[in-house]
């Protein structure tokens, strides 16, 4: 059975109103502010079809660098549709088969470190920044004034 999956298109530069215009005659797109950021509705029988459909279908209209699913899957992975160049498939194929991996796991397994990797760092950095308010205030500052700018930000339910 077919199904709609978003799919979120990231783009290598913004898009002329023109450019735009023009893909929006082949598949409805909703744009973020900056013309960087797409999102599609696709039918297809999985997730990796939508994003090999869509890809097929924009790649020569919009400068896409990475098509992904806006939702995760039961397993609570997102898929990508990247498009590497010939030197960069030849070089994934040599590192995967240096570790006696197939390319895909080989890719999988890089990019979950490299997401794990940068949330490390995104937390380290936080943390850091806390530190850094630590030296100049007291904890209950820190907390009351923590709380304020939350209750500012406190999304409403829709």
């Amino acid at each position: 059975m077919k199904r709609h999956h978003a799919v979120e298109i990231l783009l290598t530069r913004p898009l002329s109103p023109g450019e735009l215009k023009r893909a929006s005659r082949h598949v409805p797109l909703a744009v973020n502010a900056d013309r960087t950021r797409l999102m599609a509705l696709q039918r297809a029988h999985s997730p990796g079809n939508a994003l090999h459909t869509l890809r097929r279908r924009l790649d020569p209209r919009l400068p896409i660098d990475v098509l992904s699913t806006h939702y995760a899957d039961r397993n609570g992975q997102v898929r990508l549709n990247v498009a590497f160049s010939r030197s960069d498939i030849a070089a994934i194929r040599r590192a995967a088969a240096a570790r006696g991996q197939r390319t895909a796991q080989f890719l999988s397994r890089r990019v979950t470190a490299a997401v794990a990797a940068r949330e490390r760092d995104r937390l380290r950095a936080l943390e850091n920044q806390l530190e850094d308010l630590l030296t100049n205030h007291t904890l209950d500052d820190v907390l009351v004034c923590a709380g304020h700018v939350l209750s500012r930000h406190r999304r409403t339910p829709c």
